[in-house]
């Protein structure tokens, strides 16, 4: 490090990212939004289910009627990269959360350059990204767990310029 006020340790980067494809209803097509999103990630897919019964909507408590997945790592930061073209690098800045993460949707998945199949369908879908920083751990883990001081927590503003920094 040749400059003393650089610190390493403040830098951001995505600590993961969520992509989800919520489709109201179990069946035959939340089974084709998870073979999307396991076609996107080449990952395994996790299906959510209701929370409580909604009778205008059609959805009793514990059915499944989402379908996510985790990514991290390269694969999480070219996948957002392939989302954010759809969205041609652009957010509000209601898509910040006070907490320095943000999210976005998509209405068709075949923008991000998958093949679109007929059997399949079309599916919208949310992407939410949780940024942090180093040390960050610190705060989680089992064993020595201690608490983060109030410069180390990411904020709306430091990462709104580094989403400005990083893609534009």
């Amino acid at each position: 490090m040749s400059n003393k006020t650089e610190n390493k340790m403040r830098d951001l980067r995505v600590e993961k990212l969520v992509l989800n494809i919520s489709v109201g209803e179990s069946g035959d097509r939340l089974t084709r939004a998870s073979k999307v999103l396991e076609q996107l990630s080449e990952q395994k897919v996790v299906q959510s289910k209701a929370r409580y019964t909604l009778r205008g909507f059609g959805i009793r408590r514990n059915e499944k009627i989402a379908c996510h997945v985790t990514v991290r790592g390269d694969k999480a930061m070219e996948i957002l990269e392939r989302g954010l073209k759809v969205k041609e690098y652009e957010l509000e800045k209601r898509n910040f959360s006070e907490t320095g993460n943000f999210g976005f949707g998509i209405t068709e998945h075949i923008d991000l350059g998958l093949k679109y199949d007929p059997n399949t369908g079309i599916y919208g879908m949310d992407f939410y990204v949780v940024m942090g920083r180093k040390g960050w751990r610190v705060s989680k883990r089992k064993k020595c767990r201690r608490r983060l001081g109030v410069n180390h927590k990411v904020t709306r503003n430091e990462t709104m310029a580094w989403f400005q920094k990083k893609f534009e």
